[in-house]
């Protein structure tokens, strides 16, 4: 075939560099670390990204699916800081960045019937390569809030609602997802389950009644259970309340520590 000109490496005379430039929401299976059965398997929503200097046109689209096709079947946890390389170096950038977004199932037996049902936490694992590799991971966990307010006022029960906390950490060590979302439960008035008995729902609704928070309790009761954990030393911590009585959702966020 003719030698086809390379339009991307071509000269760009405005100067302006471009921080990311990449292909976004390509779905990809892969393969995460789950403590209590080693692998799971899952399909991620990926984005991968490197910078482009000012002086070429354009980056090589194709290349990002290349990488991609290479680590068909590998693409974990454990190999990310090597795709970020392999990006780096195919694509001739500084900085490479790579976003999996993914589902995550954790099997979850209810308090009093013991049922067992699989639970589903939304997860994400962000990477990216200049001279350092900077890793975060972010976990997104469904939970019941019961308003301290209105069982102080009120004569008969209290409102409650379901609410959404979402962790994001950075870490010295490897942390398992199934410890953070743990930790997070923990801290609100009651955990969220798939599935649930009559029983269950007399033990979670007494549950949450005995333990009233705020959305502002429970970042703060996350917060703390964060800073406990000496291998983490950045986090964020958000939470959102999808309030029953009101309009509008209650939010609050923490974030601290150092990149």
């Amino acid at each position: 075939m003719p030698i086809m000109p390379d339009m991307q490496m071509s000269p760009d005379t405005r100067r302006v560099a471009i921080d990311q430039v990449g292909v976004k929401d390509i779905r990809y299976p892969i393969v995460v670390l789950d403590k209590s059965k080693q692998e799971q398997h899952t399909v991620a929503r990926i984005n991968m990204y490197v910078d482009l200097p000012h002086h070429f046109k354009g980056t090589h689209m194709s290349r990002f699916i290349e990488i991609l096709n290479q680590y068909r079947g590998e693409i974990t946890m454990r190999n990310l800081g090597t795709i970020l390389q392999d990006m780096k170096e195919k694509l001739e950038a500084s900085c490479a960045h790579m976003e999996l977004l993914f589902p995550y199932f954790i099997e979850k037996e209810a308090p009093a019937s013991r049922a067992r049902g699989l639970m589903e936490y939304q997860c994400r694992l962000v990477g990216t390569l200049r001279e350092e590799t900077d890793f975060m991971l972010e976990v997104t966990v469904p939970v019941t809030s019961l308003c301290p307010c209105s069982k102080e006022i009120s004569a008969r029960g209290a409102h409650n609602q379901r609410g959404m906390v979402r962790v994001q950490i950075r870490s010295k060590k490897f942390i398992w997802s199934e410890d953070l979302i743990a930790w997070v439960e923990a801290c609100a008035s009651a955990p969220v389950y798939s599935l649930l008995k009559r029983e269950d729902e007399k033990v979670l609704t007494e549950m949450a009644y005995d333990n009233p928070m705020f959305v502002e309790d429970i970042v703060r009761a996350v917060t703390l259970k964060l800073r406990s954990v000496v291998q983490i030393h950045w986090f964020r911590v958000e939470c959102e309340n999808f309030e029953s009585i009101h309009n509008h959702s209650a939010f609050a966020m923490v974030e601290t520590g150092d990149y």
